[in-house]
């Protein structure tokens, strides 16, 4: 059996995308016959500090020669120095969600500087798996690598329905408080739109940039939605599936995603999106299930959601197209198959 460790950003149970991208497939491989070790590793990547990049060297030391390290693009992308370190007795597979130098909010010699850092870390390894097709074509555009890049999707698995809510339209966001995802453009939006009923509940860790987080909390504050705007946290299992089934809309502001596996969870329960061009997010979401609207644009938010709440004809068509989408989404299991073929592609056997 092919033994695998893939080396993730700690804790495990993060709530990102990219987390749960990493859980997922090592969940899976050892059914498909690739044991699959996890190795967390703690640090604010990809810039983690001395003593995150000495547990880190630590982590890699201690693999045995000729051991298979599948090592997320966060951790790996701007630790070109210390992987090299190892590269030459170990084989190193290169796990890119998104690449690093397309992060928000970077001036343009912080974005290079990790352009050129991801490239001298990806030269090191033996093959390149990216989660989309999109990140794939960013990879060869921004020169990150000229070998083969192999793509291997996430799943998701159709839910439950969403029932929707009792009362006022409610609208769920699902991502991270941190400026990618861009919830103050949403809480502009929604702040041109208080004639309206709603209520809006974002969703998703708000530890990973507290700053933002702050910002966010202030925003809502000052504009005087905090009792129509929710701001949750991360939530468990049981409350994360609560939400989504009493929404009635979903959306991502989000300026710009390698993939966006909430589109899909989304859509895995029949529920339509607004969401934004930016990224990927016009190829995840499938035609006829959303509307996508320009990244920042605050007016263009704004009067696409008023007029899905002012017209329920054109929500029950777009809920009507989520659910037909719903049908055709990849698996888990076909996510993980897809995944352990680059895998063992990658590495040249079967």
């Amino acid at each position: 059996m092919t033994t695998v460790t893939l080396v993730m950003p700690a804790p495990i149970e993060r709530a990102t995308g990219g987390n749960a991208y990493d859980r997922r497939m090592a969940e899976a491989l050892p059914g498909l016959g690739i044991e699959t070790r996890l190795a967390a590793v703690t640090g604010e990547f990809p810039h983690p500090g001395a003593d995150d990049q000495q547990r880190l060297r630590a982590t890699l030391q201690s693999q045995v020669d000729g051991a298979v390290l599948v090592v997320d693009g966060l951790i790996l992308g701007g630790l070109p120095e210390l992987f090299a370190e190892q590269a030459n007795r170990l084989r190193l597979i290169g796990l890119v969600h998104h690449p690093l130098a397309d992060e928000t909010g970077l001036s343009h010699p912080s974005a290079e500087a990790l352009r050129q850092s991801e490239a001298r870390s990806l030269a090191l390894c033996e093959g390149i798996i990216a989660t989309s097709a999109f990140t794939a074509r960013r990879i060869k555009t921004l020169g990150l690598s000229h070998r083969p890049v192999h793509v291997a999707p996430p799943g998701t698995a159709p839910r439950p329905l969403a029932e929707g809510s009792d009362g006022d339209p409610t609208l769920l966001c699902v991502a991270s408080l941190t400026p990618r995802k861009a919830q103050h453009v949403l809480i502009d939006a929604l702040n041109g739109m208080q004639d309206q009923p709603w209520h809006c509940t974002l969703a998703g860790e708000d530890r990973l940039n507290p700053a933002y987080a702050r910002r966010i909390r202030r925003q809502i504050e000052t504009q005087r939605l905090d009792r129509r705007i929710t701001v949750t946290g991360a939530l468990d299992t049981d409350r994360l599936e609560n939400a989504y089934h009493r929404a009635d809309l979903f959306v991502l502001p989000a300026v710009y995603e390698g993939y966006g596996m909430v589109i899909d969870e989304a859509i895995a329960r029949g529920l339509p999106v607004v969401s934004t061009q930016g990224g990927a997010i016009p190829d995840t979401l499938p035609p006829g299930a959303g509307i996508l609207v320009p990244p920042h644009d605050a007016d263009a938010l704004r009067k696409t959601l008023s007029q899905l709440l002012r017209d329920p004809a054109t929500h029950r068509q777009l809920a009507q197209g989520a659910r037909a989408a719903r049908a055709a989404l990849t698996t888990p299991d076909q996510a993980a198959a897809g995944f352990a073929a680059a895998l063992r592609e990658v590495l040249g056997h079967d």
